[in-house]
């Protein structure tokens, strides 16, 4: 027998099949949404998934101003940010946020669900987010997925 054909083969930069993927948030829930394309950026629902490697996909969110809070979420959430002098504090619920910085609210979802350290911030400059339905990534041909039917 031949033993070099039961050799697993690890994913690495070279050898990762990116796709460019494109995903609408217009009524969708942050959560379960963040989680789906986290899980897209990661290329954990891939056969050749590595996890030391990035070998996920390149993700296009549109409609990021649409997202979609459960509960009191919108009005009693917190983000909380500090400007680094003293009493420099700030906060700011959802609402606020998606009058100032709507494509914030999924990444700060997004980029908390990513592995921490270099792996993570290189798969998170694969995210493009953008507040309404028009992007800048058409030259890549991104193939529209519904998140939904993703399991």
């Amino acid at each position: 027998m031949n033993t070099l054909t039961y050799k697993t083969i690890s994913a690495n930069k070279a050898t990762a099949n990116k796709k460019w993927v494109l995903v609408d948030a217009e009524n969708q829930t942050l959560g379960r949404l963040a989680s789906e394309i986290a899980s897209l950026l990661r290329g954990k629902y891939k056969t050749n998934f590595t996890p030391h490697a990035d070998c996920g996909d390149n993700v296009v969110v549109i409609n990021a101003g649409k997202i979609r809070f459960t509960g009191k979420k919108m009005n009693e959430k917190v983000y909380v940010r500090h400007t680094g002098y003293p009493g420099g504090q700030r906060f700011a619920t959802p609402a606020q946020m998606l009058q100032r910085k709507p494509c914030f609210i999924i990444e700060h979802a997004v980029k908390g669900m990513l592995p921490k350290g270099i792996l993570g911030r290189q798969l998170f400059r694969n995210l493009y987010v953008y507040e309404g339905a028009e992007h800048q990534q058409q030259a890549q041909n991104p193939e529209p997925i519904n998140v939904k039917d993703l399991k």
